[in-house]
């Protein structure tokens, strides 16, 4: 799974290291969060594109998705892109989906905290209802179905991949352990900043407080840092752009996220690794 990507340094960033990681660490499956691919806000068709030529099976987002509206129709009509399931079911797109690579079936669910953020539904009780749908528990399999109402192969346990894009360590924290079991991995995004608390927790979930940013690392957050502090400074809300090359040649985009091993047969995860590619500007 890789971290919140931030225009186009981090699109570049994402096709020139992306093949790469996926050789490197033998990948079978790639989520990408790409709620700032447009100019650091929002997704477009073009963008869009981008990530899933560059080897992204799922593309995820978040608050950030509605930027653009002419981007709506697209998480309408595609199967391949995500927005976070507990808003309302009347909003473009869809929360969750199940598709079948690599001889298992990979269900990704994508939820937006509420602590400091839109006070949306509940993500627990969002996951829990996706959960149900699905029938997944970790000591049977049911017959499952995917979110276009179309039957998965009996006898084969999903792996579920979770997104949690939220601003609140706490929160994802206690999300993960509310869903430990229940789902292979789940990663936080929104903040842009890797974490180093990657672990396996007690029932089999793999978990990390966030992916970090797929941009450039002389930032903040993927932004051009001077305008980031002269919003601080001024309190005056410019509108942020993302980082470039400074043209010394030190800028460096990276890539950012997480490798999973998981056991195809239990869905639960066997190890957890954090990764950074980088490449000079």
């Amino acid at each position: 799974m890789i971290g919140d990507l931030v225009g186009d340094p981090g699109l570049k960033a994402l096709e020139e290291s992306l093949p790469g990681l996926i050789k490197d660490y033998s990948v079978d499956f790639v989520v990408v969060n790409g709620e700032n691919a447009a100019d650091g806000f929002g997704l477009t068709e073009h963008s869009y594109r981008r990530i899933i030529d560059a080897g992204a099976d799922v593309v995820t987002s978040g608050n950030h998705v509605w930027e653009k509206r002419d981007f709506w129709q697209i998480l309408d009509s595609d199967d391949k892109v995500l927005r976070p399931a507990n808003y309302p079911k009347s909003a473009a797109g869809r929360g969750w989906l199940c598709v079948r690579k690599a001889g298992t079936s990979w269900v990704v669910i994508n939820v937006q905290g509420r602590e400091f953020m839109t006070p949306i539904e509940c993500p627990f009780r969002s996951f829990d209802r996706i959960i149900g749908y699905l029938g997944n528990t970790t000591s049977n399999n049911h017959s499952l179905i995917n979110s276009n109402g179309e039957a998965i192969l009996p006898g084969i346990f999903p792996i579920v991949l979770v997104d949690f894009h939220a601003e609140s360590t706490r929160e994802k924290e206690a999300l993960a352990y509310y869903i430990d079991g229940r789902a292979t991995l789940l990663a936080g995004t929104h903040t842009h900043v890797q974490t180093a608390d990657e672990r396996l927790l007690p029932k089999g979930t793999a978990y990390i407080t966030d992916l970090g940013m797929t941009g450039v690392s002389e930032s903040v957050i993927g932004m051009d840092a001077r305008i980031c502090m002269e919003r601080s400074r001024k309190q005056v809300m410019y509108r942020m752009e993302p980082a470039a090359d400074s043209g010394d040649g030190k800028s460096l985009a990276r890539i950012q996220g997480v490798v999973a091993e998981i056991d195809g047969e239990t869905g639960r995860a066997i190890s957890i690794e954090r990764v950074s590619y980088g490449r000079a500007l």
